[in-house]
């Protein structure tokens, strides 16, 4: 008899090197008034995040497009360790996605901050995708707030 094999949850990783100081970046994603400026994909959204920055703490990530659509993102903080990691959990508030985890790594390297993004548990290749297109326009955008 055969053993049935069980394909891990899709998942997908980034990472990206910033010219800012990394207490500077790890500011930049976790306090609301800078994440405003680049979480979301593209400048054509209106960002209004709540967080409390504590295990066991919750954030909230509403993205309100210019066609009037809103989207929000939402979860609970696992483990925070400034300036170094972050793991938290990510949910859609529509439903459409649900228990997976993000966890970001803020390498220092001196003068810059490499970013290791890891988002995890996807029911399928196809939500996968879409946050990796998301992450890659956030990751871009973060990238000019930075640098301005």
């Amino acid at each position: 008899m055969a053993t049935p094999s069980v394909s891990p949850a899709p998942s997908l990783q980034l990472k990206r090197t910033f010219k800012a100081a990394r207490q500077r970046v790890f500011q930049a994603w976790t306090e609301p008034e800078q994440m405003k400026h680049w979480s979301a994909p593209t400048d054509e959204y209106e960002i209004n995040a709540e967080i409390d920055l504590r295990v066991g703490g919750s954030y909230r990530i509403q993205m309100k497009h210019v066609s009037g659509r809103v989207s929000v993102a939402y979860g609970e903080y696992r483990e925070v360790q400034p300036p170094e990691k972050l793991v938290y959990t990510w949910a859609w508030e529509d439903g459409s996605v649900t228990g997976t985890l993000v966890t970001v790594e803020f390498r220092d390297l001196g003068e810059e901050t490499e970013v290791l993004l890891t988002h995890e548990r996807f029911v399928d290749a196809e939500w996968r995708d879409k946050h990796n297109q998301g992450w890659s326009g956030c990751l871009v955008r973060l990238e000019k707030y930075l640098a301005g």
